[in-house]
């Protein structure tokens, strides 16, 4: 803020509260001063939702006291706070092997979002509707958001999943499409190794890798029950 702007402010303020009215030049001059020197890196406004004249109004409006330079200068901070916690960094366009020049580049960038001069990066924040029409046809075409080649390495880690993966594209009938009636596992769920103890009572809770015979023959029996209902 410059001092004709810092000049402005105070007879703005002095429109909206009288009592910050200074009639002495020396008194007038020195208030400008204080200001200017509080409010240096505070600028008037910015085109992303800062307006010092809207601070001073809330503030005449919700407190009682004259305003004070550092109420704006707080009110600005957490502005600039608000907006970098806000932003995402977005990759910078240098040269990634040139340090200096990246490094300068993502400076610049969050310089200008917490002066206002640019809007926060925000492409991580979760927005409202589906996905893109694009992506929605490209996983139509591919069937999977996972490529294969990473979908066939992950397959030791889940072997559950790459079961019924494997048996619904060889044309079977999906078994996790039915609770298990032998484990008690619930649709959608691997069936569990349970072993019933001598006295009666269940035992053992590892995931299977396959679904329990029952399940299976449950599964293919569906589709018949719904043919004949």
């Amino acid at each position: 803020m410059e001092r004709n702007e810092a000049a402005a402010v105070l007879a703005y303020i002095g429109r909206l509260d009288p009592r910050t009215i200074r009639t002495d030049t020396g008194e007038a001059r020195d208030q400008i001063a204080q200001w200017h020197e509080l409010l240096g890196d505070v600028p008037f406004a910015t085109d992303h939702g800062w307006d010092v004249r809207e601070v001073i109004r809330a503030h005449v409006l919700d407190c009682p006291y004259p305003i004070l330079p550092v109420d704006v200068a707080r009110k600005w901070r957490i502005y600039r706070r608000d907006r970098l916690q806000r932003h995402t960094d977005p990759t910078p366009s240098a040269n990634p092997d040139n340090p200096d020049a990246w490094r300068a580049e993502l400076l610049a960038t969050r310089h200008a979002v917490a002066a206002g001069a640019a809007a926060p990066s925000t492409h991580r924040q979760l927005t409202n509707g589906g996905p893109h029409p694009d992506i929605e046809a490209r996983l139509r075409t591919i069937g999977s958001c996972i490529p294969p080649a990473a979908r066939a390495e992950l397959a030791r880690y889940r072997p559950a999943r790459a079961a019924r993966e494997a048996a619904v594209a060889a044309g079977h009938t999906d078994a996790l499409s039915v609770p298990c009636q032998w484990c008690y596992a619930g649709e959608g769920e691997p069936c569990r190794s349970r072993r019933v103890g001598p006295d009666g009572r269940a035992r053992g809770k590892a995931p299977r890798a396959t679904p329990h015979p029952t399940r299976v023959d449950l599964a293919a029996a569906k589709p018949a029950r719904r043919a004949a209902a």
